[in-house]
């Protein structure tokens, strides 16, 4: 069956048409692999031309879109006129022609909660950095490699007196490198850039913790925020991100008569399924149980807002320590290594894959240790 192309337009904002191509019936969407009827081909001609300028746009950008629509419908009902490769190289072209920065967005909107706000962090300096258009077919190793100095170099978007730190341009280069890693894997590169670019090394950072005696003032502290409070002494008491903590369910919650509390649940961040023993005081701080499929932490949620609550509740308690939530889990490590828990045990209860993301903590742990031993001085 042959397929009748035609070329249609669509009104868009300042009195213009946008023109598309129409197929029946529908073909096949290269980049999604789902049928498409519509194709945009991101030019436009006036409604109501208003002078000779405008004329000639119209008629000039008219042509064009009649010469694409003919050798589109040429490439759908003849391609026995190419051969196998032909119709491939095609295809790539077709392909490079298509934009990064929309792609990269797109996967931005696919992510949720904090992921998500620092997938758009880093959607903005591509952004910035490419003036919103990257062809696809533009992309390489130099291209990675330019990205990530200007990562590296660039002012902060939060304030051009001081340079992007560099675990944060880390951060944000290890996204660009996952959408080229995505990219490759969806068809839209013929090679894996991800694994020919190199990633901007993580500074070690010092991760505060909280004592056992500051979490008791947290304890006795008001919170305007109960919830967030319960939440966070619940962090530290189990480890468990705020991300899990807010998707926490009552059927996740499981109890048996010889070992206690549990919770089974699939981690947010790896997607791996967990078992996590925890303890009654724990288990005491998620109130009265409801039905399997009711939040246990109701009502929580990330923000600056609720950040705010959380920073007035440490500073009312007297703690001057930099706390975000998730250095309460950063707590919950920490003290079960000073505690004399094995690295091997601790790392399987924050859910790591292997020991390398755990021995930072025992590295704290050690510095305390050395803080310790200096207490003692004698007079010689």
């Amino acid at each position: 069956m042959s397929i009748k192309v035609s070329l249609r337009k669509k009104a868009i904002s300042k009195n213009r048409q946008s023109l598309y191509l129409d197929f029946y019936p529908p073909i096949t969407n290269f980049q999604t692999g789902q049928p498409t009827r519509r194709e945009f081909l991101g030019i436009y001609i006036y409604d109501k031309p208003k002078n000779p300028v405008e004329k000639q746009h119209n008629k000039e950008t008219l042509l064009l879109a009649e010469q694409i629509k003919q050798k589109r419908e040429n490439f759908l009902n003849k391609p026995e006129v190419y051969s196998n490769y032909e119709l491939e190289q095609l295809k790539i072209k077709e392909l490079g022609e298509r934009n990064f920065v929309e792609y990269f967005q797109s996967l931005t909107n696919k992510r949720k909660a904090s992921n998500h706000d620092n997938w758009l962090s880093a959607f903005k300096y591509l952004n910035t950095y490419t003036n919103g258009s990257l062809r696809f077919a533009d992309l390489n190793e130099k291209f990675g490699n330019d990205f990530k100095e200007y990562l590296l170099t660039v002012k902060s978007n939060k304030s051009d007196k001081v340079t992007l730190s560099q675990n944060s341009a880390a951060s944000y280069f290890i996204k660009f490198k996952a959408a080229l890693k995505q990219a490759f894997k969806d068809g839209l590169l013929q090679i894996d850039l991800n694994a020919k670019i190199e990633p901007i090394k993580q500074l070690e950072t010092q991760r505060d913790y909280l004592t056992v005696d500051e979490l008791n003032r947290l304890i006795k502290t008001d919170c305007i925020n109960p919830l967030l409070k319960r939440a966070a002494i619940f962090s530290a008491l189990t480890g468990l991100r705020f991300s899990d903590i807010q998707k926490l369910i009552w059927g996740e919650i499981q109890f048996d008569s010889e070992r206690g509390y549990s919770i089974q649940f699939t981690q947010q961040k790896t997607k791996g399924v967990e078992v996590l023993p925890i303890s009654e005081q724990a288990y005491q701080l998620l109130g009265e149980p409801q039905d399997a499929t009711e939040r246990v932490f109701k009502g929580l949620h990330y923000s600056a807002y609720e950040n705010q609550h959380l920073y007035q509740w440490i500073k009312i308690a007297g703690i001057t320590k930099d706390i975000s939530f998730h250095n309460f889990r950063h707590t919950f490590a920490t003290l079960q290594l000073s505690k004399g828990t094995d690295i091997v045990t601790v790392g399987k209860m924050l859910g790591h894959k292997g020991l390398k993301t755990t021995q930072i903590y025992v590295k704290i742990v050690d510095e305390n240790k050395r803080k310790a031993a200096d207490k003692i001085k004698l007079d010689f």
